[in-house]
């Protein structure tokens, strides 16, 4: 699936940006069979043409307001105006994206030891526009981790350009912390106070560029005004030693992706 070399590709460069502002341009890395192979993917589990058991659907808000997406329906039939699936390790096409051979150089430059994933997710905005996505951070109690993951990997699978519903960050912003304990959504409060919308930095995309992204940085994305869809891919890695604390329901297992050579 890989547009480019993996030996002789650069990491010094996107890692440093990354380190210094929380994101990184790692450019066009999906070839364009890989492409196709993902948007067909995509559409063949919002239509129900493929499925999976334990997969977790969230139709969009007809209204485009983020706090008016309806919480724990699942699955509502087939449509193309699901807004999030998860579970996407599940499915071999995407496990051969998110574990191939250059996200796992990335990975391994980042984290030491046994590596797994926190999430796979699809995250789309349909011809109507779908959703604004508000100021946020992906950590915090809300993620119920002994420890927060920092490593993201946003995969276009559709061009996002201004317009569009690109993601947006604040550079920076993920060298201040959590802006509350439980993370999640930026109170608007401190957006106003750190003066959010003005430091913002669109990313506009084009269908096979990927993102690197921290994931204390703040990040948002407004609907797409463009009527065509907008389908973005994220997978988060983290530590194998990473675990669940969350008392309400079972503990999670994560997903195992590189594990250490043996000797």
């Amino acid at each position: 699936m890989l547009a480019v070399d993996v030996e002789t590709f650069d990491l010094a460069g996107p890692l440093a940006h990354y380190a210094e502002h929380g994101y990184a341009r790692l450019g066009r890395l999906l070839a364009p069979e890989g492409l196709e192979t993902l948007r067909e993917r995509a559409d063949d589990l919002m239509l129900g043409r493929v499925s999976y058991p334990g997969f977790f659907w969230q139709m969009d808000a007809p209204t485009g307001r983020y706090e008016d997406a309806p919480l724990g329906l699942g699955w509502q039939g087939p449509s193309l105006d699901y807004r999030k699936l998860e579970k996407l390790e599940k499915d071999p096409r995407f496990l051969e994206w998110m574990e191939n051979p250059l996200f796992e150089r990335l990975a391994r430059t980042l984290i030491p030891g046994d590596i797994c994933l926190y999430r796979a997710i699809l995250f789309h905005k349909g011809q109507r526009g779908g959703s604004e996505l508000p100021w946020h951070q992906d950590g915090g109690k809300l993620w119920g981790l002994t420890k927060d993951p920092e490593l993201q990997l946003w995969t276009a699978l559709d061009d996002a350009p201004l317009d569009g519903g690109c993601v947006e960050v604040v550079p920076g912003s993920h060298r201040w912390g959590l802006a509350t304990a439980l993370g999640g959504v930026v109170p608007p409060d401190q957006v106003a106070a750190r003066g959010a919308d003005r430091l913002a930095v669109p990313l506009p995309v084009e269908a096979g560029e990927v993102l690197l992204l921290h994931n204390y940085v703040w990040h948002r994305s407004r609907q797409s005004r463009t009527g065509q869809r907008r389908r973005g891919f994220s997978a988060c890695y983290m530590s194998a030693d990473t675990r669940c604390v969350r008392k309400k329901k079972a503990p999670r297992d994560f997903f195992p992706l590189f594990r250490r050579a043996s000797r």
